[in-house]
């Protein structure tokens, strides 16, 4: 007998190479999920349920798809915008994978699993306030008995999360699905409908470039809203737990590497070792968020993991890890659109 994970991976594939006899089975199943989300959010915009506000204005930050979209970089290059421009901002967040469901203020104690992985990254990378709560309500709430004079939260996913008011919505949309025909759950990897982008106020085409905000197939998604795209930057590699202590891929000719990585499409990141000149002898993919235990890591001289994964692995470390870090640029200027439509200053 199947299980579940050995099923989740069977539909996964079939959002990527379509199965006809799953694609008959589904489509039902995907109808009976759309009409669902609809009526949620149909309740929500009419008032027969309630949306919360928090004291100042909400960006959210969230996708249509389900994970693996490059969202939480794009998040880090939003704030680190803002922050430029000396706006005091805030992150809020569910903390995807973390073992409690308490509302937190991440400080510099908290620990992985009470956090979730991206969280404590944001809240590493970027010194700004951060909360997780088993609703962004909550976690905005926490969040402003601490910093009362934080003047825009960004939220990291929770474009589905309605029972939040939110002032901006930029849906990230991986510009690799431009044009293709995407399902819903479970017939395919969308929680909404692609039309729901039409309601957005922005939209982010991930790893994408110039070409797609001109694209004619999608030219209704693109009127009267913001429109950019972004493009991955990878840094220099790093000691883990050592930032100050770097390498080039030449100083790793003639060790037996290894990478392993728990993140949405962790392919991108083993074709950026390899792009980079670094001889992969194995790659361990594990699943988005997942832990890293004694028997996931592989046989090497040398691991490279992102920096999501280091978060979550505690000192000391008897293996020789090396972090390859990520940064993400977005064209063109979000933060200056967003100041402008909230009138921050």
């Amino acid at each position: 007998m199947m299980d579940m994970g050995g099923l989740a991976n069977v539909i996964e594939r079939h959002w990527k190479y379509r199965n006809q006899f799953l694609a008959v089975l589904l489509w039902p199943l995907a109808r009976i999920f759309q009409s669902i989300a609809a009526l949620r959010r149909f309740f929500y915009q009419h008032g027969w349920l309630n949306a919360a506000s928090l004291p100042c204005p909400v960006v959210i930050i969230g996708n249509i798809h389900v994970g693996g979209v490059g969202k939480t970089p794009l998040v880090a290059a939003i704030v680190r915008a803002l922050q430029k421009n000396d706006i005091q901002v805030g992150i809020i967040s569910r903390g995807y994978g973390r073992a409690s469901k308490d509302t937190l203020v991440i400080d510099e104690h908290t620990l992985v699993t009470a956090s979730g992985d991206e969280p404590l990254m944001l809240y590493r990378q970027l010194k700004v306030p951060v909360a997780v709560g088993a609703t962004r309500l909550a976690a905005g709430e926490a969040l402003f008995r601490l910093h009362p004079d934080l003047q825009v939260l960004i939220s990291d996913d929770g474009l589905q999360h309605y029972a939040l008011k939110r002032d901006l919505e930029i849906v990230v949309f991986p510009a690799r699905d431009i044009g293709k025909s995407l399902d819903l759950l479970p017939n395919g990897p969308l929680r909404e409908p692609l039309a729901r982008i039409n309601d957005a106020d922005g939209i982010l085409f991930s790893q994408g470039n110039a070409d797609d905000l001109h694209n004619p197939a999608i030219r209704h998604w693109l009127a009267n809203k913001w429109c950019g795209y972004s493009r991955l930057h990878y840094g220099s590699l790093y000691r883990f737990n050592q930032p100050a202590k770097t390498a080039i891929p030449e100083d790793f000719i003639g060790h037996r590497c290894a990478a392993i990585a728990a993140i949405g499409r962790p392919e991108r990141f083993f074709q950026a070792l390899e792009n980079l000149g670094i001889a992969l002898s194995e790659k361990i993919a594990l699943p988005d968020h997942a832990p890293i235990s004694a028997s996931d890591w592989p046989d090497a001289d040398v691991i490279f993991i992102t920096e999501k994964d280091a978060i979550k692995l505690s000192q000391p470390q008897s293996r020789e890890l090396w972090v390859l870090p990520l940064e993400a640029e977005i064209i063109p200027d979000v933060a200056a659109w967003i100041q402008e439509r909230l009138h921050l200053k």
